[in-house]
C-alpha cells in the first residue's frame, strides 16, 4: 500500500513554513513507530533555512492509508515564533491533504487503432467515393476518432490519421497533467486557521534550554 500526502503552509507567514518542517518531522517519526516508510517526493523550501512551503510525501506499508488519514486536515504547531519575539501568537497552521494523482500517460500503439476505409465528399469527391481512399481511424482505448481524406491514396491518409491520433492523445495527456498541477496548487489556498485535526508541540528537549544560574554563596 502506498499513498501520497501533500503538506502546505499555504500563504501563511514564514512561521507556517517553519511549523511545516516540524510537523513533517513529527509525521515521519510517527510513521517509523508504525513501521511505515516515508519518502519526500517533492519539496518547496521556505525563505528561511530548514523551512518548507510545501512537501509531497509518499507513505508505504500496511496501514499507510489509515495513517495518512490520521494526519489529514488542518495541523497546528503550537510554539512561540522563532522570528518575532514580540508576537503573542503561538498557533501556526498547515494543511495536509491527499493530492490529485498524476494521470497515467496514454500509451499509443498502432495495434489499438481500428482503420476503416470510407467515402467522403468534397473536391474530387467522385474519384474518392469510388475508390474509398478516405480513412476513419478509431483509437479504441480512448474512443478518439479522426477521419482523413486529404490525399487520393489510402496509405497516405492512413499515415496522416495515425499521426493526428498520436498528437491528439499527447495533447490530451499534457492537458491532464496541467489539470493535476492546477488542482494541487488549489490545496495551498485551503489552509484553515483554527479547528485543527492535530495539535503538536515541541518536546522538552526541542525547546531552548533555560540558562542555569549558580546560587549566590551565603555570606
Amino acid at each position: 500500500m502506498s499513498v501520497l500526502l501533500l503538506l502546505s503552509a499555504g500563504r501563511g507567514p514564514r512561521e507556517c513554513a517553519w511549523a511545516l518542517t516540524h510537523l513533517l518531522g513529527r509525521l515521519e517519526d510517527d510513521a517509523r513507530r508504525q513501521r511505515l516508510t516515508t519518502q519526500r517526493v517533492q519539496a518547496l523550501p521556505g525563505d528561511r533555512p530548514d523551512t518548507h512551503r510545501s512537501v509531497l510525501i509518499q507513505i508505504r506499508g500496511a496501514g499507510a492509508e489509515a495513517f495518512a488519514a490520521s494526519w489529514t486536515g488542518t495541523l497546528c504547531w503550537q510554539a512561540p515564533s522563532p522570528y518575532r519575539s514580540g508576537t503573542g501568537r503561538k498557533n501556526w497552521y498547515v494543511t495536509a491533504q491527499p493530492p490529485p494523482l498524476d494521470a497515467a500517460p496514454t500509451r499509443f500503439v498502432e495495434a489499438d487503432v481500428e482503420i476503416v476505409a470510407c467515402r467522403t465528399g468534397g473536391p474530387g469527391g467522385q474519384h474518392r467515393n469510388k475508390a474509398s481512399t478516405a480513412v476513419r481511424a478509431t483509437h479504441r482505448p480512448s474512443g478518439m476518432v479522426v477521419v482523413v481524406d486529404d490525399e487520393r491514396q489510402f496509405s497516405l491518409n492512413r499515415r496522416i490519421a495515425l499521426q493526428l491520433l498520436r498528437q491528439r492523445i499527447e495533447h490530451g495527456d499534457e492537458a491532464a497533467r496541467r489539470a493535476v498541477t492546477t488542482a494541487r496548487w488549489r490545496i495551498h489556498d485551503e489552509v484553515v486557521r483554527g479547528d485543527p485535526t492535530r495539535v503538536e508541540r515541541p518536546e522538552p528537549s526541542d525547546r531552548d534550554p533555560v540558562p542555569h544560574r549558580r546560587p549566590h554563596p551565603r555570606r
